[in-house]
């Protein structure tokens, strides 16, 4: 996969649901549009909540990669 440029980043490693969804929505509203962030996470219900997250808001899930225990997400704010 080639590298994404990301313009923000938020990091939820050991977090469990709600907080990294809960915490998304809350940087999202710092973003401007066109803005890409990368989204670091070790909760694996992640992989469920955050696409669904972007689906809602209608932000392009650009990439979502899985690390071992870490799940890696890069949205952009439209």
């Amino acid at each position: 996969m080639p590298e994404i440029q990301f313009t923000h980043e938020l990091d939820t490693s050991g977090l469990l649901c709600p907080e990294p969804v809960m915490m998304l929505h809350g940087k999202v509203k710092e973003l401007t549009t066109g803005d890409i962030l990368r989204v670091v996470a070790t909760d694996p219900s992640t992989t469920r909540d955050i696409p669904k997250f972007c689906q809602f808001l209608s932000f392009p899930l650009l990439a979502q990669e899985q690390q071992d225990d870490i799940f890696i997400y890069y949205i952009e704010k439209k």
